[in-house]
């Protein structure tokens, strides 16, 4: 049986119905369903879209079980039968602490998927079967490995990864050469997340020292503390906004609010989003808008708020109450009128 969850709405859709346009061309677009269900056969946390033009509406989705033995699904929505079906598994060492498809929507390009947990690996998706391509390890000399707690994947220049590690590291990969091109200490305790901004010299990143630093690839040998959260909580989440590079989203641990900043002036934060309730899991920026931010926490719902107006924002344009404590969500770059959240067993592909 769908989850279906419920939606609220102050002013409608980010698009009406008829001002929506088909995604990539498709004239189907317009006929689909609110929301697409899929149930995993365990709880899920890690989720990414596909951004190639001729993989519309793929998922990847990663299972969360403590213990060694994990999985990673790739679900795609079949036209023919209006469902999401899975199109391929594969086995995962740990739960995957973030999947991302690689950023190009070329068909032309090889099919790669990157995880993060014990070590990053890059799989190949060919014909619906996946083959693991490299596995990434910069400690060879060592059996012990830290947990790596995320990554981003460049979209300027595909070839580069940035990792963050409890070890306090971040990492930068060169994956056509299979090397680290830089590795530094990133932080006085464990980084939890990481982002690249604008171009692909400028990555950002926060951790349990509570605070949002930024980097350059080109002069590692300095960082600029942006932002420093108030009583020095641990920042969980960062999201860095493509669309106007000067805004970065970050979240505390355990915290029901979200900050957003202007790297120009950040001491001070631009708006505090503090609709939830319940500590917030999972922020991203809109792919396609550099004022539209989505937020999914413990308290069931998924937010997207309008930055717009550039002052303080009392409530979100758009609510959805799941049916569980929204885990992750991702919003698609490719069908950009469609998020993807998780919670406990289900996985909901949302227009919105």
């Amino acid at each position: 049986q769908e989850s279906t969850g419920t939606t609220t709405t102050n002013t409608g859709h980010l698009m009406d119905q008829a001002d929506r346009p088909p995604a990539s061309g498709d004239p189907t677009e317009n006929n689909r369903k609110e929301i697409y269900s899929y149930n995993t056969p365990w709880t899920n946390y890690a989720l990414s879209w596909c951004w190639r033009s001729d993989r519309p509406f793929r998922i990847a989705v990663g299972s969360y079980v403590e213990e060694y033995a994990n999985k990673v699904e790739i679900i795609q929505l079949n036209d023919a039968t209006d469902r999401l079906e899975k199109v391929a598994s594969f086995d995962h060492h740990y739960p995957a602490t973030k999947i991302m498809w690689m950023p190009s929507v070329s068909p032309l390009k090889d099919d790669l998927l990157a995880t993060t947990g014990d070590y990053v690996r890059l799989w190949s998706v060919k014909d619906n079967k996946v083959s693991l391509k490299h596995c990434l390890n910069n400690n060879r000399k060592n059996d012990f490995c830290a947990p790596l707690t995320s990554f981003d994947w460049n979209s300027e220049d595909p070839k580069l990864l940035g990792v963050s590690s409890i070890d306090t590291t971040c990492s930068i990969w060169d994956i056509e050469a299979g090397k680290t091109v830089a590795q530094l200490y990133a932080h006085d305790k464990e980084v939890y997340d990481i982002a690249f901004g604008e171009g692909k010299d400028n990555f950002a990143s926060v951790g349990a020292d509570g605070s949002v630093r930024l980097f350059d690839l080109r002069k590692l040998d300095v960082s600029t503390i942006l932002y420093e959260s108030p009583k020095g909580s641990p920042l969980l989440k960062i999201s860095w906004n493509k669309q106007d590079p000067n805004y970065i989203a970050t979240v505390a641990a355990d915290g029901n609010d979200i900050t957003v900043f202007d790297i120009r002036a950040p001491s001070e934060p631009v708006v505090t989003l503090a609709n939830h309730s319940q500590p917030v899991n999972a922020i991203q920026w809109a792919p396609h808008s550099s004022c539209h931010l989505c937020s999914g926490s413990d308290d069931l719902h998924a937010l997207i708020w309008d930055l717009s107006s550039g002052g303080q924002v009392e409530d979100p344009i758009l609510a959805y109450c799941a049916d569980g404590e929204v885990n992750n969500l991702a919003w698609s770059s490719l069908q950009t009128d469609w998020i993807v959240i998780g919670f406990n067993q289900t996985v909901q592909m949302l227009r919105v």
